[in-house]
């Protein structure tokens, strides 16, 4: 049986800021887990502003994500595409775009795939 220590960390002070073009990613070690926050301002896109960091064609960190606020368009390398936007849950696997839709920042908690997100 794996013990469970009680931790309270907040996102205002994150243990590391990935910043990169349009947002950022703030990160959260919590209960043995890195916890995310990305931030993605207007004219964000995965293919235009991380996609040099991650050196891959498409994102490849499979994500388990609550949308906070703002819209996001996510296309999957299969073809699947949505919008997703506050109060959604999503579950990304590896080989996808996404871009912000509208003039509001997106706001997601990623609690699956943060860990090397922007690196």
């Amino acid at each position: 049986m794996t013990t469970q220590n009680t931790e309270h960390r907040r996102f205002a002070e994150p243990d590391e800021v990935r910043p990169f073009p349009h947002g950022r990613a703030e990160i959260v070690k919590v209960g043995g887990a890195e916890i995310g926050r990305l931030v993605l301002e207007p004219g964000w896109r995965w293919s235009n502003d991380v996609k040099p960091i991650a050196g891959t064609e498409l994102c490849e960190a499979p994500h388990m994500q609550y949308h906070v606020s703002g819209r996001v368009h996510v296309l999957m390398a299969d073809g699947t595409e949505f919008e997703a936007g506050p109060g959604d849950v999503t579950s990304l696997p590896q080989g996808h775009d996404a871009w912000v839709v509208g003039d509001e920042p997106v706001v997601v908690v990623d609690w699956y795939g943060a860990s090397n997100y922007a690196r």
